[in-house]
């Protein structure tokens, strides 16, 4: 058999004229590649500094103390477990890291754990895959405005858009990839690229349980617009992954299909229908209510709303925008958090879309040329609006809304390095919300007061309040910062006697579990109940 293989390796180098280890070759392959253009140059160049200055940007607030277990700390520790072949259980918030959200393209980051695991694994990935959003708008930017140069435009839109630069800022979220992989599908489905449309559709739904929101309205415009079959199938085949993601993994795996029903706004889905249909002016009050509206201002304006002249490719991402301006929760509509970025590729390459619908012949004015087409007006008038939207909105160099991260070598973050650097590596630990980030690579990582007293932990609310026995038994390390809020300094006291102070500086305290002391029976003794806070967790 081996014989059969090198006559026919030999037969296919005589008719090629070479050997397959002929460097000549090699450089003949390269060189058939045409040159890339000073556009593509130019494009390369823009998503390659973004990245790096959104990954040090990311970086600098991390350690500075500015992530969060939600939604940092939890994805960091739940990779590092799968990197360790190890089920991913995360600790810090008592769910499976997919029973949680059915994030799987997290698996693909897991090889790099493997090779140097660290907080840059999450946040480069991040800002790369936001960047490489603007690669979809500007393929198809030069094929429907006839230039590369003007696809640029389009292209720059995107990255400026507030939603992008804050989504690269908002601690880490696999939502992120959502940037390219729904820019890649709408692109392929406008230029009737069928299988890199399937394998961008794929990715897509691997990113979260909910992306249907944005892959089923794709499946209907591809339906009426280029080929029924793909777009019925399209439909049909993210319904029913939503479905297996939620009744199947996340049931199995946590007990509810999801977690998030509470955000929809008149007592959940039946509700909202109930109130559309028999009382919509309450509907009408509620979209209208608290920043809504400024919302959808933010989320469109940079667009200088040209994707009104042809709006069917824009309107791929009206149930997400939909979604986030009827939530309850208000962090959905706020431009500042993940929940947005989905709907800017719809939005953006929307926008090219319809400005590709009109005349590039120069205006005419009494019968004399202007100098300038409708076409190259509305670019202009994009340009000013885009520009103007990050000048107000976005966290970007020439972005007027700052993002506080101050200097990862501020005191504050080095004292808290100080003192972590004392916990053993795989001591279990229960911490301020700030610190888990820097804690995330161990078993058991707890954010206090959990596992003494449950705030968000797992999926039933009923054990909210109460102590984890077996866990809390396990804690041997406690961090906290030295000045605390009432609730800490209650849940604190509760347990103090059980542990021991071993080192403290200006703004954080560490103590050791003192086994000699049982922890007390009562959450809260000697002190009464307490009323139990609830934090608000971002999924």
């Amino acid at each position: 058999m081996s014989a059969d293989v090198d006559l026919t390796d030999r037969s296919a180098d005589a008719a090629t004229g070479s050997t397959s280890s002929d460097p000549a070759s090699a450089r003949r392959w390269w060189h058939r590649l045409p040159p890339p253009s000073a556009p593509q140059v130019f494009l390369a160049g823009a998503v390659l500094i973004w990245t790096w200055y959104f990954t040090a940007r990311s970086l600098d607030i991390h350690h500075a103390l500015g992530t969060a277990s939600y939604d940092s700390a939890l994805y960091d520790q739940g990779m590092w477990l799968l990197s360790r072949f190890e089920a991913p259980f995360v600790t810090l918030m008592g769910r499976n890291l997919f029973g949680d959200h059915t994030s799987f393209v997290l698996v693909f980051l897991v090889p790099l754990y493997w090779i140097a695991p660290g907080a840059w694994i999450m946040f480069t990935a991040q800002s790369a895959a936001i960047a490489a959003g603007a690669v979809p708008v500007f393929l198809y930017g030069r094929r429907r405005l006839g230039s590369e140069w003007l696809a640029l435009i389009g292209s720059g839109v995107y990255l400026l858009h507030p939603a992008v630069g804050w989504t690269n800022l908002e601690n880490f979220h696999p939502d992120s990839f959502l940037g390219v992989f729904v820019g890649f599908a709408i692109y392929a489905a406008l230029e009737r690229k069928w299988r890199t449309y399937a394998v961008f559709v794929v990715l897509s739904l691997l990113v979260k349980e909910d992306v249907s929101l944005v892959i089923v309205p794709l499946g209907i415009w591809v339906a009426l617009r280029r080929d029924r079959r793909i777009g019925l199938l399209t439909v049909f085949g993210s319904l029913a992954f939503m479905a297996v993601a939620m009744l199947l993994v996340m049931r199995s795996l946590i007990g509810v299909p999801t977690r998030n029903a509470w955000r929809i706004p008149f007592g959940g889905p039946a509700g909202l229908v109930d109130t559309t249909l028999t009382n919509p002016t309450a509907l009408v009050r509620h979209l209208r209510s608290d920043d809504r509206p400024w919302y959808l201002v933010q989320m469109t304006a940079p667009f200088a709303w040209l994707f009104a002249r042809l709006p069917d490719v824009a309107l791929i991402s009206g149930v997400v925008l939909f979604g986030n301006v009827v939530s309850t929760f208000w962090y959905q509509y706020q431009v500042e958090y993940h929940y947005s970025l989905v709907a800017v590729p719809a939005l953006a390459i929307g926008t090219v879309y319809a400005i590709g619908a009109i005349r590039a012949h120069p205006i005419e004015l009494r019968g004399r040329s202007i100098g300038m087409s409708a076409r190259g007006l509305c670019l202009a008038v994009l340009v000013v609006a885009s520009v103007t939207g990050a000048a107000l909105w976005s966290p970007t160099p020439i972005g007027g809304a700052a993002s506080w991260y101050g200097r990862p070598d501020n005191s504050w973050a080095t004292s808290a390095r100080e003192l972590m650097s004392e916990i053993p590596a795989d001591a279990v630990v229960a911490a301020n919300y700030r610190l888990t980030p820097h804690l995330a690579y161990r078993t058991e990582i707890y954010q206090f007061p959990v596992p003494f007293r449950a705030v968000l932990y797992g999926p039933d609310d009923s054990i909210e309040g109460t102590r984890l026995d077996e866990r809390a038994e396990r804690v041997e390390f406690v961090m906290l910062p030295v000045g605390r809020n009432d609730a800490a300094r209650q849940d604190w006291a509760a347990i103090d006697d059980a542990f021991d102070e071993v080192a403290r500086n200006r703004f954080w305290v560490l103590y050791e579990r003192n086994r000699s002391i049982p922890l007390p029976n009562s959450l809260h003794q000697g002190s009464g109940s307490v009323q139990v806070v609830t934090a608000t967790g971002r999924g």
